[in-house]
């Protein structure tokens, strides 16, 4: 079974991303901070990790740096709000992110990235 991280501090995102997740068959591990984030890097052993870019303790930016060190092979999906910093989506894509989902998005169509990137 692959693992998917999930680290977003909103609670109805999370909530949905982990319930449709499970429901195609994925083990799902949740954090909801950076800090809680990169730990569950190092312990869960990733097949996938889907990470927000604004959440607290640490940026969505320290978090793809610290997954990159520690998996420099896991797929990372981004989530971001619309209007936030390009600059900051762009510096996602330049560590390696493999895509990037604007919120609100549509959980099938977030569901078909994932099986995209996992199966690859």
């Amino acid at each position: 079974m692959k693992n998917i991280l999930i680290i977003e501090d909103d609670r109805l995102i999370s909530s949905l991303l982990n319930f449709r997740l499970k429901k195609d068959g994925y083990h799902v591990t949740m954090a909801e901070d950076g800090l809680t984030g990169m730990d569950a890097i190092d312990a869960s052993e990733p097949d996938l990790i889907i990470t927000d870019v604004m959440i607290p303790f640490k940026t969505g930016i320290e978090i793809i740096n610290h997954a990159r060190k520690v998996y420099p092979k896991v797929p990372i999906i981004v989530l971001s709000s619309l209007g936030e910093e390009e600059s900051t989506v762009m510096e996602a894509f330049n560590l390696g992110v493999s895509d990037f989902v604007p919120k609100p998005f549509n959980p099938n169509e977030l569901a078909v990235r994932v099986r995209r990137l996992i199966n690859n």
